[in-house]
């Protein structure tokens, strides 16, 4: 899922409940969030924003890859710790 460091509530909770599904059929999701223009003089921003993000998804939730900032974006891997293990 992207996320923009001007995001609102409501579409932070919109992408949440997108993501929460994902992680319930035990699936991994990466969360990215994109800089744009003269955000990245303020990168820290992203990185409250991800922890907000995933506190948001509660005590279930464990981050697979920590925050990442490459280019312009910084993501992350998540994962599920009580999701249904996924057909391979």
């Amino acid at each position: 899922m992207r996320f923009s460091l001007k995001i609102s509530d409501h579409d932070i909770a919109v992408k949440l409940k997108k993501v929460t599904s994902f992680l319930n059929d035990g699936s991994k999701v990466r969360i990215s969030i994109i800089y744009r223009g003269r955000e990245l003089a303020h990168k820290e921003l992203g990185y409250v924003l991800m922890d907000k993000l995933v506190n948001l998804m509660g005590e279930n939730v464990v981050t697979d890859q920590p925050p990442q900032f490459a280019g312009r974006q910084l993501s992350a891997v998540v994962r599920s710790t009580n999701a249904k293990a996924k057909n391979s």
